[in-house]
């Protein structure tokens, strides 16, 4: 019997290599990368509500395309 999670469509990140991994997020609007970022680390804050109460600032494209990679890669 196959494992439920691993259907959902977000784990097909984890299994990219970095070359692949960063043309795809290269298509991701910034919204994305938040929802996906959510997802993994759902402790973590990434939403702008969130962010700007507790960091006074939000996440930008580019950081948010750093730390997923970052999340990926280093596993």
């Amino acid at each position: 019997m196959e494992n439920f999670e691993r259907k959902h469509s977000n784990y097909r990140l984890i299994s990219m290599n970095e070359d692949q991994l960063e043309s795809e997020l290269k298509n991701w609007a910034r919204e994305d990368l938040i929802a996906w970022l959510s997802w993994n680390d759902p402790n973590g804050v990434y939403n702008d509500s969130q962010s700007l109460l507790e960091f006074d600032n939000i996440m930008s494209y580019e950081e948010g395309v750093s730390i997923i990679m970052n999340q990926i890669l280093e596993r």
